[in-house]
């Protein structure tokens, strides 16, 4: 039987991760009620005690890493993408900017019912991929560091830091998400697509703009291609050692730095010094964390006896985008007052989280039953190579 390369071989594994990584999304989504923050008081002692668990552990936990692990594997699904096309005698570079418009107006459709969508972030950014696709290892690493120090903060920073006087301005996002909660209240369906297509589109890029997700998102993207390159998904005793590694190294950077950055306010004096300083090492903390998760999914995947467990959710991550995009549409009528208005703790929410995940599973593994991609995977697809003989 003839070898399949690394391009012509679905990697189980990246599919394992990328599928826990939907799931952490649509959990911290739903205890978020997809961005329309509306919770009820509660008496009850338990209930205090289990909702500030469930909200402390799944911000510690997701919030900013399953994200980050969706990104990761975006670059990483270019690299197969594009070294599939070039097994193949085609350049796929140019042909993926098209596929990046596309998924922008993927966006739009997952926008209309979620502000905090990042497929639109993900189309902006994500000409980077072509862009060093021909590039050395060593340049897509210095590239993928620089941007994940996060220049334009560091710049602010040293500014910050030679001039005293210097007042950091206003968050971009602060003056849109009133009006947006006021129209996920009380408005109609109607009445919160236009919202959402206009303002919360704004809101949602002038929030990641302020929260590092600009320079973050595309350093992810080229280390998810150089991981490809490598070959640091396929199983071997080097990549285990290598794993082994990154999991050691991104736990001790955590630690340090998820413990610098909220001191970092209170101790210095330059506040807008400080404000870029938190912002930096806090994603770099988050960064850290995320890289932790990733290398233990894969030792435990192919290390320990769990593997068999982790490879039931390659099915949920063969479907992510229509997974996340359908997950947005449930959870927005859910919670918003288009459709059911549904108020309640963070208890009851990650209920409602795993609920939707369930429902999801169920749906992806019966189709995978009579499908080699999901629905919106399909489209996708082949809009990609339309007008291609």
């Amino acid at each position: 039987m003839e070898k399949k390369t690394i391009a012509q071989a679905r990697i189980d594994v990246a599919d394992v991760i990328r599928g826990l990584a939907v799931l952490g999304i649509v959990l911290l989504h739903s205890l978020e009620h997809f961005n329309f923050y509306s919770y009820p008081k509660t008496e009850s002692l338990w209930l205090q005690f289990s909702n500030s668990a469930i909200w402390d552990s799944a911000t510690f936990l997701l919030a900013g890493k399953a994200y980050g692990i969706f990104a990761l594997l975006f670059g990483f699904s270019y690299y197969i993408q594009d070294s599939r096309m070039q097994e193949k005698g085609t350049d796929f570079r140019l042909r993926f900017l098209w596929r990046l418009l596309l998924l922008f107006l993927w966006g739009q459709i997952n926008a209309a019912f979620f502000t905090a969508e990042v497929l639109v972030l993900y189309s902006i950014v994500g000409f980077v991929l072509p862009l060093f696709a021909r590039c050395s290892n060593r340049t897509i690493l210095i590239a993928a560091a620089i941007m994940m120090l996060q220049p334009i903060e560091l710049a602010e920073l040293l500014y910050a830091l030679f001039n005293p006087e210097y007042t950091a301005p206003a968050p971009l996002d602060a003056g849109y998400w009133g009006p947006i909660f006021d129209v996920q209240n009380s408005g109609t369906f109607l009445e919160i697509v236009k919202m959402n297509l206009w303002e919360g589109q704004l809101a949602s890029l002038a929030w990641a703009w302020e929260n590092a997700r600009f320079f973050q998102t595309p350093a992810l993207f080229l280390l998810g291609m150089w991981i490809g390159r490598q070959k640091l998904f396929c199983y071997s005793g080097k990549n285990m050692l290598t794993w082994i590694t990154v999991a050691g190294c991104s736990i001790a950077l955590f630690f340090p730095l998820n413990a610098l950055s909220p001191m970092l306010k209170e101790f210095m004096a330059n506040k807008a010094a400080a404000g870029s300083a938190t912002l930096i090492i806090s994603s770099l903390a988050k960064f850290s964390f995320m890289m932790f998760l990733v290398s233990g999914i894969v030792l435990l995947y192919y290390l320990s006896p769990l593997k068999r467990l982790l490879s039931k959710m390659a099915v949920y991550g063969r479907m992510s985008l229509t997974c996340y995009i359908t997950q947005s549409i449930i959870g927005s009528f859910i919670f918003y007052n288009w459709g059911l208005h549904y108020v309640c703790d963070f208890t009851r929410s990650l209920l409602v989280g795993i609920a939707i995940f369930a429902v999801q599973y169920i749906f992806a593994r019966w189709w995978f039953k009579s499908h080699k991609q999901g629905p919106l995977e399909y489209i996708w697809k082949k809009a990609t190579w339309i007008g291609k003989n």
